[in-house]
């Protein structure tokens, strides 16, 4: 049985992996230790799941400590997205193999730092890039591997997260640019890697504009001026629209896919220091909710892409062109908030010279598109025999999703093109 420890007592690492593994994936795999700078996350983990009862507990300087006490076998991080890289560079350093949450490191000199330690370790990264593993997404990247489109010359990808999930970063840690890198990295990265894997390209040169136009104190929709304010108690929340179009004046409500986590405890007592229902107004808000880049690929495809996190329903567009053909599909996430009647997602491929082939997908449940369940599986059970592809992303993978990310926040900041080799430098 292999000894895995958690580093960052999130409710991603939480509901994610650590319920999965004291559960589904008992037999081979147990937690060993957990991680966190809070002692409050130790005890609300432990009204979540009795298992962890007499599973050791350290803080966050405790990491070689832990390591040596629990003769772990398996690091994972999941805490804050600024203290990834040391967590992994650490475990590498132990010879031991981590599966990263997405994003692997917020900078490229992070990412530089983590492939010089995999380099000299007998330990490997894997970042879990569960977007990979949906169904939709792994047919696009058969159609892709086929030659279905031939030589892949540019994507369009649009993507819309609505004033639900895209408020909910507002709220947290993420909009701080220092422990995020800003949303193109948090969030992005997802589908910077999406695109990397399914065109099998390596991205070379990153221009993008971004702003902030919904939230921080300027925001149209503000109800007041004023720092400091936090959603379960503030007195001006019935006239904010972000918060009264998901609930009503009588009674909280949870919309459907709660980013925000109702747990056991008020939101104002589940951590010692921090909360994550701040508000999506405050003048602290350093990021962008909104973003246009274009990328170039060494094998010459052209990415145009855009975000949008304050938008009236949530999914994406996307469209790979190619010397033989197109490849189309739209999604729909969370269609129980989406103000209209949501069409089941199909993927188009229509040939250079020839008629339109309309591709159905059977889904998957779980989360993301039912890539959660399926990704851990990889992780946990090995690779499937089934695919004639590789789906699990490492170091490298990791790498240029993080480095497409902050060329756009760079490129934003300093109007220029950014080249990827700059981020990454000698690792690239």
């Amino acid at each position: 049985m292999k000894r895995i420890v958690v580093c960052g007592v999130s409710h991603r690492g939480l509901s994610m992996y650590v319920e999965p593994i004291l559960t589904t994936f008992h037999e081979q795999y147990c937690i060993a230790g957990l991680l966190d700078l809070d002692p409050q996350r130790f005890v609300e983990s432990r009204k979540l799941y009795a298992e962890l009862e007499d599973v050791p507990c350290y803080g966050a300087d405790e990491f070689d400590r832990m390591i040596e006490e629990t003769e772990a076998d398996i690091v994972l991080v999941a805490g804050t997205d600024h203290t990834h890289a040391e967590y992994i560079v650490r475990a590498l350093r132990h010879d031991l193999d981590v599966i990263s949450e997405k994003p692997m490191a917020v900078s490229g000199e992070q990412c530089r730092a983590i492939w010089l330690a995999e380099r000299s370790s007998k330990g490997k990264v894997t970042v879990a890039f569960n977007y990979r593993f949906s169904p939709y997404h792994r047919q696009i990247k058969e159609l892709v591997a086929a030659g279905k489109v031939g030589r892949v010359t540019s994507v369009d990808l649009n993507w819309y997260v609505d004033t639900h999930h895209g408020s909910s970063y507002f709220k947290r840690w993420n909009r701080k640019r220092s422990a995020s890198g800003g949303l193109s990295i948090h969030k992005s990265t997802h589908h910077f890697d999406l695109v990397n894997w399914w065109i099998a390209q390596k991205p070379e040169e990153v221009f993008a504009y971004g702003s902030l136009n919904f939230f921080g104190p300027e925001g149209e929709w503000n109800p007041q001026k004023e720092d400091g304010r936090h959603c379960e108690t503030c007195k001006v929340k019935a006239n904010c629209r972000y918060v009264m179009r998901w609930t009503q004046r009588s009674k909280e409500v949870v919309p459907p896919d709660d980013h925000l986590h109702a747990s056991v405890s008020p939101v104002s007592q589940r951590f010692t220091s921090y909360r994550p229902d701040a508000c999506i107004f405050d003048s602290e808000i350093d990021i962008e909710d909104t973003y246009s880049a274009l990328v170039k690929y060494d094998g010459g495809a052209l990415l145009n892409y855009s975000i949008l996190f304050s938008a009236p329903y949530e999914g994406y567009r996307l469209a790979i062109n190619g010397t033989k053909g197109r490849i189309e599909t739209m999604q729909y996430h969370a269609p129980a908030r989406v103000p209209f009647d949501v069409p089941p997602q199909t993927i188009d491929y229509i040939p250079l010279f020839g008629s339109k082939e309309t591709i159905g997908v059977v889904p998957a449940p779980g989360g993301h598109g039912g890539g959660d369940p399926l990704l851990l599986e990889e992780l946990f059970l090995g690779v499937d025999p089934l695919q004639a592809y590789g789906s699990l992303a490492g170091a490298s993978d990791g790498a240029y999703s993080v480095a497409v990310g902050e060329a756009v926040s760079r490129s934003i900041r300093e109007k220029r093109a950014i080249a990827i080799e700059e981020l990454l430098q000698e690792a690239y």
